[in-house]
């Protein structure tokens, strides 16, 4: 149910921006959303249809690029995607590990119409 929040969000953050540019509409907004984010994108959309309604961002279409996660292992330096379940360094076997991509989540850009 945190996507109504994150989706609240994006609406304001969005109408901020739009009016700075004194747009009449937004027809476009691009999310990033890395892989180990809990945001599920068809609820976020689900929320958008119903939050965005009688707002300049009416009708506008959501974009969700979703980021693979890489880690990069603190012991030998070997850099690795994550395929499914969180696994030690597969090159040294170390779970000294950190996350260089896949938690994101930020607006990438809007498009208006002015």
């Amino acid at each position: 149910m945190h996507e109504l929040s994150v989706t609240e969000s994006i609406l304001a953050i969005a109408l901020k921006h739009a009016a700075q540019a004194q747009a009449t509409k937004v027809t476009d907004i691009h999310l990033v959303i890395g892989r180990l984010s809990s945001i599920v994108d068809e609820s976020v959309q689900f929320y958008w249809d119903i939050i965005s309604k009688d707002s300049i961002a009416e009708n506008s279409k959501l974009h969700f690029h979703r980021v693979e996660a890489e880690i990069e292992c603190l012991e030998c330096d070997h850099h690795y995607k994550l395929e499914n379940e969180l696994i030690p360094c597969p090159e040294c076997g170390s779970i000294n590990i950190k996350f260089i991509t896949g938690d994101e989540f930020y607006m990438e850009s809007i498009e208006i119409i002015n």
